[in-house]
């Protein structure tokens, strides 16, 4: 009881302390990491303003929503067979949860009558977006604070992505930056159920698939990573069930067609090429061949720790040697999620503008993570500008998608000069005693 009082008592005398610790540091707070959870959480109530504003003020485009609208209503009328299911803009090509979370909005909003309605559901997925995000960056503490207005205040196209079009990109990345929260809390087997949902309203998802199946691996090796892909598996063919029961060839080869063909007039990454280059079949297979061999350099060179067989990884963890602290855990498992995803940007066969929101919270988090020590803040800082540049920049330039490249590589090779995960540990042990 006499400790359970002293403890109550000492609780409030911390706030004050901790308040005047905040007010002497104040020209730090948006320079430490330490105050991450203050700044972001001022952002996040600024943001409910911003997406008022934008929904009242900013008109409304229309894109994709009729279209989603008109394809749920099909499964809604009784068609199951996905070659016949169509809107404007074409065929249904996403896979079954995306019918399933747009048929709920459908019936929320009216039919998808109620555009206002659905604007601020979508302003609610952008505030959830945003706090799962937050919490990514706050468990590892790797980002200077005032990086965060560039994540928040400063990108006109993701509020556009978010409220102004209703696009499902929006959707499926609120689901995937959940399931990371979870690897994080090690909840693996539900974080896996939630990727696998994601997967199901679009497979852009996917991108993350090698970084997580590696950690997998690193985390439980062979045998017990078995089930948990197992799971991934089982709920794409659940949710998929009424649809493969009637038309399953028909399902497969239009929810999870990896060779469809973009048009070059969308496209924000391939401009300066001729547009027979860019459709060319060839040119496809190189960028898959350049994307898998980069996968597989990070995951043997970068990912796995120095001096252990890339075969050690299949093996049961209790017979490995090597242990890492918590945060060092934690800060491997968002990098290699976040560069698994990243190198599928940037050997994509065509970005379109709503991409952008693929991996617009993940780069602050990616240059950061730099092995250039001499890479100042003011170059991260210009490489975020000249990506947002380029990503608001319609119709693309030669010159816009030239400079997205140059900033992907940079940012590529700055993950590459990445010290290993053993350095990343034996560093964090030696900060931890020198506190």
């Amino acid at each position: 009881m006499a400790g359970g009082k002293k403890k109550s008592s000492t609780l409030p005398s911390r706030i004050p302390k901790t308040l005047s610790s905040t007010w002497q540091d104040k020209h730090m707070v948006l320079f430490k990491a330490e105050y991450t959870f203050l700044v972001t959480a001022v952002l996040w109530f600024l943001e409910i303003g911003i997406n008022i504003w934008v929904i009242q003020r900013v008109a409304y485009t229309e894109i994709d929503w009729k279209a989603y609208m008109d394809e749920v209503e099909g499964v809604i009328n009784g068609t199951y067979d996905y070659t016949q299911l169509k809107g404007d803009t074409g065929p249904l090509v996403y896979p079954a949860g995306f019918v399933y979370i747009f048929t709920g909005l459908y019936y929320l909003t009216d039919h998808g009558q109620n555009i206002r309605l659905s604007q601020y559901v979508f302003a609610v997925f952008y505030l959830i977006t945003l706090l799962l995000v937050f919490r990514i960056y706050h468990r590892t503490k790797k980002v200077p604070p005032y990086v965060f207005f560039f994540i928040c205040c400063a990108s006109y196209r993701i509020h556009s992505i978010f409220v102004l079009r209703l696009f499902n990109d929006p959707v499926a990345m609120m689901l995937l930056f959940g399931a990371i929260n979870l690897f994080l809390d090690g909840r693996w087997t539900l974080g896996c159920a939630l990727y696998s949902l994601a997967v199901s309203v679009k497979m852009n998802v996917l991108l993350f698939a090698p970084g997580l199946l590696f950690l997998l691996l690193c985390e439980f090796g062979l045998w017990k990573t078995l089930p948990k892909l197992t799971l991934c598996a089982v709920i794409q063919l659940v949710l998929g069930l009424p649809f493969l029961l009637v038309n399953p060839v028909g399902y497969v080869s239009q929810a999870f067609d990896l060779g469809r063909q973009f048009l070059f007039k969308w496209t924000v990454n391939w401009r300066f090429l001729p547009e027979d280059v860019f459709l060319s079949r060839y040119f496809h297979l190189v960028l898959l061949l350049a994307h898998i061999t980069t996968l597989l350099l990070f995951a043997l060179k970068r990912w796995k720790r120095s001096g252990n067989s890339i075969w050690s990884v299949l093996t049961d963890p209790s017979e490995r040697k090597e242990t890492n602290g918590s945060l060092t855990q934690i800060i491997q498992t968002v990098l290699v999620l976040f560069t698994s995803n990243f190198i599928g940007m940037c050997f994509s066969r065509s970005l379109h503008y709503q991409f952008y929101v693929w991996y617009f919270h993940t780069l602050p988090y990616l240059l950061w993570s730099g092995g250039v020590k001499k890479l100042a803040h003011l170059l991260r800082v210009l490489i975020l500008g000249l990506i947002e540049l380029s990503w608001n920049t319609y119709p693309s330039t030669n010159y816009s998608s030239l400079s997205l490249h140059v900033c992907h590589l940079i940012i590529l090779l700055c993950l590459w000069l990445n010290p290993t995960p053993a350095l990343l540990s034996q560093k964090s042990e030696n900060k931890a005693k020198r506190h």
